[in-house]
């Protein structure tokens, strides 16, 4: 089960940000009308403009373009794949469930703590394009994975999963439930593991909707599904940002995102999925299951549909990583600046606060 109670825990920041579970926030004021109190450390005064405005930004190289490289290659080797071979993209296999099943058709690589993904994670450019969108320094890393996703056929072939009328939509969806009255905060990211081409799919969004997001709510219907957004896309079109390899794409959980289906012949999309939030020191439960996860390698417990890899678990394939001192801040396992975690707060009085 995830590492979460009944508390929402105070991050160890200077800005008041509350959470339960590490991923969604209250705020005092929502990201999109942030004002800084630290100077931007990665993002111009125009890129961060253009985040508040249209709920997202591209960091360009935020790692160099052989790191992506390595950690391409290691998607392919993980997985037993070979780039230049096809077939082998499209091999039978069992499953051990439908999600698992679904996982494979959008090209979910499990593995979590091998070191390239550490490297990315504990890259200071990386980190502080997070400051930037935060304005918080104090930060945790979300324990997440790759993707690499060829074109979408065969046993890859998107038709396989049966549609749904309502809720998540690999298409189209937002990462919140945007029917609530005070709008949880959350931010996600990815980083290019090689470069965009139009016809492999990848990530794309609704940045006018996000723009007009609140007289667009109040215009809807009290019925309307809260993660998957029914819209004009004619009026509010939906764009794909062009990433190069090791290029940062940092978006708000308020902005309507998916993955397109990949339709190329024989190209592949790949990413990591990376993020930070702002560090929950008195989370104790959250913080020994993230320290735990990377000090034995187990799968990450903070997201149902981390499942881990079915054939030969990571935990049997290399050692623990290197932590850098930035890296052991952002797991968890040191504590940032010194302070103490202070004790959480029953719900009700810390939305109060908030």
């Amino acid at each position: 089960m995830p590492a979460t109670d009944e508390y929402l825990h105070r991050a160890a920041s200077d800005v008041p940000y509350f959470s339960a579970d590490g991923e969604t926030y209250l705020a005092r004021t929502p990201l999109r009308d942030l004002r800084k109190t630290r100077e931007l450390r990665v993002l111009s005064e125009e890129q961060f403009a253009f985040w508040q405005t249209y709920g997202y930004v591209v960091v360009e190289q935020a790692i160099p373009a052989d790191a992506a490289r390595r950690l391409l290659d290691f998607a392919w080797d993980f997985q037993g794949l070979d780039p230049d071979r096809p077939e082998t993209w499209y091999e039978e296999r069992e499953f051990r469930s439908e999600l698992e099943r679904d996982l494979h058709v959008y090209g979910f690589v499990e593995a979590y703590h091998h070191q390239a993904l550490w490297d990315s994670r504990q890259t200071h450019r990386v980190y502080d394009a997070f400051v930037d969108v935060w304005d918080c320094e104090e930060l945790w890393v979300t324990l997440d994975r790759l993707n690499l996703n060829p074109p979408n056929v065969k046993n890859r072939d998107r038709g396989l999963i049966a549609p749904t009328e309502r809720g998540f939509d690999i298409d189209l969806h937002w990462d919140v439930d945007t029917s609530l009255g005070v709008l949880p905060q959350r931010v996600q990211g990815i980083i290019a593991l090689n470069d965009t081409d139009a016809d492999c799919g990848g990530f794309q969004c609704a940045p006018e909707l996000f723009r007009r997001f609140e007289p667009w709510r109040a215009l809807q219907p009290a019925d309307r599904d809260p993660l998957r957004p029914a819209f004009d896309r004619a009026e509010l079109p939906v764009v794909r940002p062009e990433l190069a390899a090791g290029d940062l794409l940092i978006w708000n959980g308020l902005l309507a995102h998916g993955v397109a289906a990949n339709t190329s012949r024989d190209k592949v999309r790949a990413v990591q999925y990376l993020a930070m939030m702002p560090a929950l020191a008195s989370h104790r439960a959250l913080a020994d299951s993230r320290i735990d996860s990377w000090r034995h390698l187990r799968t990450p417990d903070w997201n149902a549909t981390l499942v881990g890899d079915a054939t030969r678990h990571e935990s049997l394939r290399y050692g623990r990583p290197d932590l850098t001192t930035l890296g052991a801040r952002l797991l968890g396992l040191e504590p940032w600046h010194g302070r103490e975690p202070a004790e959480p707060m029953g719900a009700g009085a810390c939305a109060e606060s908030v």
